[in-house]
C-alpha cells in the first residue's frame, strides 16, 4: 500500500514535474510563457485597427481636401467674372482696345462712369427696379407666408398636390406663358405700367417663395407650438410669438431671393415695358449695344457694375441678420 501510495506519489509529482517544465503549457513557467505569448501577439491584433484608423483619417483628409479644392475653384469660377468686370470698368478705351489686356488698368479712370450715366437714364431705371423688386417681393412673403404654413404642418392629398404642382409650375419656360400674359395685361390696360410688372413679378416669384418657406416651416418642431397651447397661447398667440421668430430667418432669405430675382429679371420687363421712363435697369444696360451689336465696353462694365453692387450690398447686410436669427432659432428650440 505504501509503495502504491509512493509510486502514485511519484507519479503525481512527475507529472507536476513534466507539466511544470516540460510542456510550458501549464504551471509557473507554462504560465508566464503564454502570458507573453499574448503579451507578444496584443500589439499584433492591435496594430491593424490603427493602421485602419490612420488609413480613414487619410481618407478624410483627402476627401476634405478635395471639397476644400472643388469649392475654391468654384469661387474662382464666380468670382473671374465680377473681377474682370470691375477691371473693365476702371480701364480707359486705349487699354479697353489693347491685344495685351491686364488685369489691373495701368491707367484707371472714371469717364466710364460719366458717360454711362449722360448716355442712358439710370437713376430713373434703378429706381424702377427698385420699386418692381420691393414692392413684388413684400406682397410675395405677405401672400405665401400662411400658404406655406398651411401647406407644412397639414400634410394631406391636397397639400401633396399643391406641392407638386408648384414644383412642376418652375420648369415652364417663360416664352410659353408670354403671349397670354400679355394678352391678360392688355386687357386689363396694365402693359407699360409697374402695377402690371410689380404682378408680373408677384405671380412668377410666389411658387418658389411658397416652396421654400414651406421647407422652413416643416423644420419648426410642432411640439413647440403644442407646448404653447398647453400654457394658454391661443393660435394667433402661437403663431406670432412662438412660429414666426424661429421662421423669422426663413422668411428674410426668402424675401432676398425674391427681390434679387426681380431685380435682376430682363425679358418680362423688356416685353411689359415700352416707355423709355418706365423701363428697368436691365433692360437700359441693352441700350449700350450699337445698331450693329457692337457694345460701349467701357460705359456698359460701368453701368453692369452699378446694376450689381445693390444685390451684393444688400445680401452683405442682411446674411448676418439670417445667421443670427437661425442661431437664436436653434437657442429656442
Amino acid at each position: 500500500m505504501s509503495g502504491t501510495h509512493d509510486s502514485g506519489s511519484a507519479d503525481i509529482g512527475g507529472t507536476k514535474s513534466s507539466g511544470t517544465g516540460g510542456d510550458g503549457t501549464k504551471g509557473g513557467d507554462g504560465t508566464k510563457k503564454d502570458l507573453g505569448t499574448k503579451d507578444l501577439g496584443a500589439p499584433g491584433r492591435g496594430s491593424a485597427p490603427r493602421g485602419a484608423g490612420r488609413a480613414g483619417t487619410a481618407r478624410r483628409t483627402a476627401t476634405r481636401t478635395g471639397q476644400y479644392a472643388a469649392l475654391l475653384g468654384y469661387l474662382v469660377f464666380l468670382a473671374f467674372p465680377f473681377l474682370w468686370l470691375i477691371s473693365t470698368a476702371f480701364k480707359p478705351p486705349r487699354e479697353l482696345g489693347s491685344m495685351h489686356p491686364t488685369w489691373i488698368p495701368e491707367a484707371p479712370t472714371l469717364e466710364n462712369f460719366h458717360q454711362a450715366f449722360a448716355q442712358q437714364p439710370l437713376p430713373a431705371a434703378a429706381g424702377n427696379s427698385l420699386l418692381a423688386a420691393a414692392v413684388s417681393a413684400l406682397i410675395a412673403i405677405v401672400l405665401a407666408t400662411p400658404m406655406a404654413y398651411v401647406l407644412g404642418r397639414y400634410r394631406n392629398r391636397l397639400s401633396r398636390a399643391a406641392t407638386g404642382w408648384v414644383v412642376i409650375s418652375q420648369a415652364f419656360p417663360l416664352v410659353l406663358v408670354i403671349i397670354p400674359l400679355f394678352l391678360i395685361l392688355k386687357g386689363l390696360h396694365l402693359v407699360d405700367s409697374r402695377i402690371g410688372l410689380i404682378m408680373v413679378y408677384v405671380v412668377w416669384s410666389l411658387p418658389f417663395a411658397l416652396w421654400m418657406l414651406t421647407g422652413y416651416v416643416r423644420s419648426v418642431p410642432p411640439e413647440l407650438e403644442e407646448a404653447a397651447a398647453v400654457d394658454g397661447a391661443g393660435r394667433l398667440r402661437t403663431l406670432v410669438s412662438v412660429t414666426a421668430p424661429l421662421l423669422a430667418p426663413g422668411i428674410v432669405a426668402t424675401a432676398l431671393f425674391s427681390f434679387i430675382t426681380a431685380w435682376n429679371e430682363f425679358f418680362f420687363a423688356l416685353v411689359l415695358m415700352k416707355s423709355p421712363e418706365q423701363q428697368t435697369l436691365p433692360v437700359v444696360l441693352t441700350h449700350f449695344l450699337g445698331a450693329e451689336g457692337v457694345a460701349d465696353l467701357g460705359p456698359l462694365a460701368a453701368a453692369a457694375l452699378l446694376a450689381t453692387l445693390p444685390s451684393l450690398l444688400l445680401f452683405a447686410v442682411i446674411q448676418r441678420r439670417i445667421t443670427g436669427g437661425m442661431l437664436a432659432g436653434a437657442v429656442k428650440s
